[in-house]
């Protein structure tokens, strides 16, 4: 008895001496699990944050100690600590408010320029599928066929064509088509609806472990609402016959474990052009989630997209300039096309035995494309014209599950991440024809099925050592690609394998609670169509990017934020599969550097400021001084603009967007003309249910070409060919008026 009375005496006096673990979960109004939110002992002065499922443990904390909990963009709460909150622990909500710049704290920001980014989705919310891409700092986009084509991207001193060296994905499916009919990482992002995105996850450069085919220039990856709190329809109508109508409903509003939604947005617009483009979209989005023994999640979702187009193409300057059309003619108003895709997506996050969390998917897409293009008119067939075909139909299977643990050794704090994953795609009659009218047939220029499998693994560490982050991670990535040619005479199964292992090493320090640095390195590679690994003479199937950035994150005053960033990438080769040929052009080394600039600065309460640039080098590395551009490389861009909230009754913005002079062919003789573009709009709240809107884009009426290419194209009264810039002019004065009842 004497030996157990002074166990007690010491395990209490060791209690009050060192204190006890303060364990919780913070979430969010609708039960969502919030993910790093600061908790500071202010009595200790001991920290942590939470887990990706809201969890925290704080060490040494007693009774009567106060503990603050704070994120960006909530209202921040301050608890006692009482016996039984230590004996039981507590589930905190936090309520949302108006951010403010002054509240970010470097030390508190894991990821900061993510929360910007996310600060900037909140202040400038995007009501269409473009508006969501240019929320990646650096990132510009254009469209050339009709709205219904997947954008053209450039970032980092790349044409990215349609996704060849970006990896984009919805939460945890991948959106790049591999070996697609119209060229490699095809991106079609309009079967998400722009008001179901909750977050925007981005990186630039090759240096990140969970991250692997595409990712080259960078990645982005968007997470939908697993709730919303009210319900909401929208409609909006403008020039040139634009439409469009969005529903979001809450189906279980009293339900405490269970949240679902459905979603649906219809589109029309025929465009400013003399062609209409009769272009509509219907998109349908479902989403359930519920929670597990009243902490593991499971999320099931669902939708479905269909779209078609009619298209005037890209027009040649000289036609423009002799008079034989305008700016909105065409040569060939013949062009469109048809695209739909259905998904099934289930995600489960769960809390295993050692505290570790486990998170999965697993999801089904299936496919539909066809596309008719005339980009040379008739410098291949001068009597029915060039007109071709693109089409397939494709089925996606696919998973991705990862293991997060904590550790700690000492006053080191160690995260570790397992993750494995698979996508196999199906792809039947990958189809390149020549076409007339969109009805004739003339010949089939390549037609077969593709196999393709990608198999990977990936470990990523990070120690976190006083002010250091230090993050060591590699991947293995295995591939299989298969292809039958339909037009070979006799049956033949093309095979190729591939393995590439990429180490990362990532660095952060945070000298103060206003000035953060980075150094990034990493090993990537450029994605290569089946089509391309599988010719003869291809010896690098998966040639290597090897990059670096060094920047900062400062915060001078405490409304005001810069982050920069000076970058390196060198490619080792970037054979390129022009779907629109059937050819593979091999472009050899290439290198591109630069420098990121964003600033953010809060100029009162309710108005934002916000601008980013990108200055860049890009060079082919294997080609004669004079003659070594990358074509249609962007050498500067910068965005931003001024948004204004809750002034008044009145909330809305002034945006700008700038893109340079730009090579459009290796020796410069032929250049794309840049342009500055601004948009504004306003809404006002009629009361806390009905909202007006008004929408002006390019309120200046600029003349303006948003895509261009260097093009050698005959007309059908012409007798040789020419090379020149071919575009697709951009929209004019545009103004559309929404109205948006939430209930």
């Amino acid at each position: 008895m004497k030996n157990k009375l002074i166990l007690i005496f010491i395990l209490t006096v060791c209690t009050n001496i060192f204190g006890q673990k303060f364990t919780g979960v913070v979430l969010n109004s609708l039960n969502e699990p919030l993910e790093n939110v600061y908790i500071i002992n202010q009595t200790s002065n001991t920290h942590t944050h939470t887990n990706e499922v809201g969890n925290f443990i704080l060490e040494n904390t007693k009774v009567n100690h106060t503990v603050q909990i704070s994120i960006l963009g909530y209202a921040t709460k301050t608890i006692n600590v009482t016996n039984d909150i230590l004996k039981n622990g507590v589930t905190i909500i936090l309520q949302t408010k108006i951010f403010q710049l002054e509240e970010l704290v470097l030390r508190k920001e894991i990821n900061a320029l993510q929360t910007l980014t996310n600060i900037d989705l909140q202040v400038n919310p995007v009501n269409n599928s473009q508006e969501i891409l240019r929320k990646v700092p650096g990132l510009f986009i254009g469209q050339h066929a009709g709205g219904g084509k997947a954008e053209q991207i450039f970032l980092r001193g790349f044409d990215i064509d349609h996704g060849t060296d970006i990896a984009l994905s919805v939460d945890g499916m991948p959106i790049n088509m591999v070996s697609h009919a119209h060229g490699q990482g095809y991106s079609d992002l309009h079967f998400v609806i722009p008001e179901t995105i909750q977050k925007i996850d981005f990186g630039k450069g090759p240096y990140y472990a969970n991250q692997g085919d595409f990712n080259t220039a960078g990645y982005v990856n968007f997470s939908t609402k697993t709730a919303i709190d009210k319900s909401m329809i929208s409609v909006g109508y403008g020039d040139f016959n634009s439409l469009r109508t969005v529903g979001m409903f809450n189906l279980l509003e009293k339900s405490k474990n269970n949240d679902a939604y459905v979603a649906l947005e219809y589109i029309e617009f025929d465009g400013p052009y003399d062609s209409p483009q009769n272009f509509n979209r219907l998109n349908l989005f479902a989403k359930y989630n519920t929670f597990l023994n009243g902490k593991d999640k499971l999320t099931l979702s669902a939708s479905h997209f269909t779209s078609s187009w009619d298209a005037s193409g890209q027009i040649p300057n000289r036609a423009v300039e002799n008079g034989l059309i305008g700016r909105f003619g065409a040569i060939d108003d013949t062009e469109g096309g048809y695209t739909s895709r259905s998904n099934l997506n289930a995600q489960l996050q769960k809390t295993l035995n050692n505290g570790a969390i486990l998170q999965a998917n697993t999801f089904y897409s299936k496919y539909d494309f066809e596309l008719y293009s005339n980009f040379t008119f008739f410098l291949d067939d001068a009597v029915n014209g060039d007109q071709i075909k693109q089409f397939e139909d494709r089925s996606i299977y696919g998973m991705n599950a990862k293991i997060i643990n904590s550790k700690e050794y000492g006053n080191v704090e160690a995260k570790f991440i397992k993750g494995i994953g698979l996508r196999y795609d199906l792809i039947a009659d990958n189809e390149l024809s020549h076409t007339k009218n969109r009805s004739e047939l003339i010949n089939n220029i390549q037609l077969g099925d593709v196999k393709q499998t990608n198999l990977y693994a990936f470990f990523n560490s990070e120690f976190e050592i006083g002010k250091f982050k230090v993050a060591p991670s590699v991947r293995l990535d295995y591939f299989k690609f298969l292809y039958n040619d339909a037009l070979s005479t006799t049956y033949k199964t093309l095979s190729k394998t591939k393995a590439i292992v990429n180490p990362k090493l990532n660095f952060l320090y945070t000298q103060n609670d206003n000035l953060q640095w980075f150094l990034k390195s990493g090993i990537g590679f450029h994605s290569n169509d089946a089509r391309v690994v599988l010719q003869d003479n291809a010896d690098k199937i998966l040639p290597r990017a090897y990059g670096a950035d060094f920047g900062n994150i400062w915060k001078p005053t405490k409304n005001l934020v810069f982050n920069t960033a000076a970058w390196y990438l060198f490619s080792e080769e970037e054979f390129v599969y022009v779907g629109d040929a059937g050819i593979v052009e091999p472009s050899g080394e290439s290198e591109r550097f630069g420098l990121d600039l964003g600033i953010r600065y809060q100029i009162s309460d309710q108005i934002y400021f916000d601008t980013d640039a990108t200055l860049t080098h890009a060079r082919s590395l294997e080609a004669e001084e004079g003659e070594d551009y990358i074509p249609l490389a962007p050498s500067f861009t910068m965005a931003g603009g001024l948004s204004f909230t809750n002034l008044g009754k009145f909330s809305g913005g002034l945006r700008y967007r700038y893109l340079a002079d730009r090579p459009a062919n290796e020796d410069d003789s032929i250049t794309a003309e840049g342009y500055l573009v601004s948009d504004f709009n306003i809404n006002y709240s009629v009361n806390n249910n009905l909202v007006l809107g008004v929408a002006l884009e390019n309120i200046f009426d600029v003349e303006w070409n948003e895509t261009q290419f260097a093009t050698e194209s005959r007309l059908q009264n012409e007798a040789s060919s020419v090379e020149e810039i071919h575009f697709t002019p951009g929209t004019p004065f545009f103004a559309k008026a929404t109205i948006t009842y939430t209930f």
